[in-house]
């Protein structure tokens, strides 16, 4: 019975196993663009650092939280003066013992910060202002990886699109050929004619042959940025061309942001720095002489109470200090509308492009109707011995270098759409 239920137990983990093998499988047969730049930035190895981030900024708030805790210090001293402190007074039958030259301390002392357990809140809001404005530094980075993403996936696509109209060009050719080889045979054409059809037949597989060696280039570069191994034959989906109008959203945004918000916290820290701080102490040790200077003898003693510490010296510097902080305000003002001025700019660019190619697929669309129906009544001539090979493949070539140009514009078109996503963020 046992061995029947462990048997049973493998059987359902390995079906469990080749259902996600096979979802897998089917999941990376079609890939689509926003798809492969999360998968591209979860491989990517700059991805790591958010977690090192994490870590040191871990260890520097528990080093902040040590502020809470009392403060340990051992000293000591041996000392040999010149001269000690003398009764000038001699009265009868009393003898007033004189101090030693030399004279020695050692004492323990535990200090106990009260103004500064004020201070660690905002010491907390520097530390994770900081690692925010890190991590978001590192965001930006990740963010020109969509960049490279897309000049690959774009590229994969335009070249998957000239394979299609080369084979297009390749049956035009063969169609070509059938025609030659029907007049040859009725003896309406030559030899010649066909042979150079054949030849024009070899250039285009040759050029098909180079497409998919690119595609296969593309494809394994797209495959090594994710992470996962691409087959040749992987369906890439096109990104929608709509352009949704919702603002800036990119990340430089956010950066500018977190900077902001520290700058803004190192002004507080800057202010609480001058203030005066108070602390308790209890210090305890032996000396000779103790806290009785009369008493040449080592003895103990122990010292309680509170201690202002107000570093004024701080205050000098105060003014210029708070003005090298507005200036890093205002610096960072600056930066962010240099962005966004060339951000706009960008845009400008893009939606000329993007309104240059709709007009040009126009366009394109005409031209290739018009080639096409030359090419036809061309093929028609060819086969009555009418037109020669050279007028047959100057309009199937015509007819090609048509569907590759609004094939081309096509792909620019979506290209600079998504581009327009990629400058807003959205």
């Amino acid at each position: 019975m046992r061995r029947i239920i462990l048997l049973r137990s493998f059987i359902i983990a390995y079906m469990l196993c080749l259902v996600s093998s096979t979802v897998v499988a089917q999941h990376l047969h079609r890939l689509q663009l926003d798809s492969c730049v999360e998968m591209a930035k979860r491989n990517f190895p700059l991805i790591k650092q958010l977690g090192l981030l994490q870590q040191s900024k871990d260890f520097s708030i528990d080093n902040a939280n040590k502020a809470y805790l009392p403060q340990f210090s051992i000293n000591g001293s041996a000392t040999y003066q010149s001269d000690v402190t003398k009764v000038p007074i001699a009265i009868p039958s009393v003898s007033i013992p004189s101090l030693s030259k030399d004279q020695y301390k050692a004492y323990a002392e535990v200090n106990q910060a009260l103004t500064d357990m004020f201070f660690v809140k905002d010491q907390h809001k520097l530390i994770e202002a900081t690692n925010k404005v890190e991590s978001q530094k590192i965001e930006v980075e990740l963010y020109k990886l969509r960049e490279r993403i897309t000049q690959l996936f774009f590229g994969s696509l335009l070249v998957d699109a000239q394979i299609k109209q080369t084979s297009l060009m390749r049956a035009d050719i063969e169609n070509g050929i059938q025609q030659v080889e029907s007049a040859v045979r009725n003896g309406i054409s030559t030899r010649s004619n066909l042979s150079k059809l054949q030849a024009e037949l070899l250039k285009a597989e040759q050029r098909e042959t180079e497409q998919r060696a690119a595609k296969k280039a593309y494809i394994q570069m797209l495959g090594y940025f994710i992470g996962k191994p691409l087959s040749a034959d992987v369906q890439l989906i096109a990104p929608s061309g709509a352009v949704e109008d919702n603002g800036i959203n990119r990340p430089e945004l956010a950066l500018f942001q977190d900077q902001d918000d520290a700058i803004t916290i190192q002004n507080q820290l800057l202010y609480n720095r001058n203030l005066p701080r108070f602390s308790a102490f209890v210090q305890g040790g032996v000396g000779r002489p103790g806290l009785n200077m009369l008493n040449p003898d080592m003895q103990g003693y122990y010292i309680a109470g509170l201690r202002l510490n107000w570093n004024l010296s701080s205050l000098y510097t105060y003014r210029n200090d708070k003005k090298n902080i507005d200036i890093s305000r205002q610096l960072l003002e600056k930066q962010k509308e240099t962005f966004l001025f060339n951000i706009d700019l960008t845009l400008l660019q893009q939606k000329e492009e993007t309104n240059k190619y709709q007009k040009l697929i126009d366009t394109d669309n005409e031209i290739v109707q018009l080639r096409e129906q030359v090419k036809k009544a061309t093929a028609a001539q060819l086969k009555n011995g009418v037109a020669s090979t050279y007028d047959y493949m100057t309009a199937v070539t015509e007819e090609d270098q048509a569907r590759q140009n609004m094939v081309l514009h096509q792909i620019q078109l979506r290209l600079s759409q998504y581009n327009q996503k990629i400058s807003t963020g959205n």
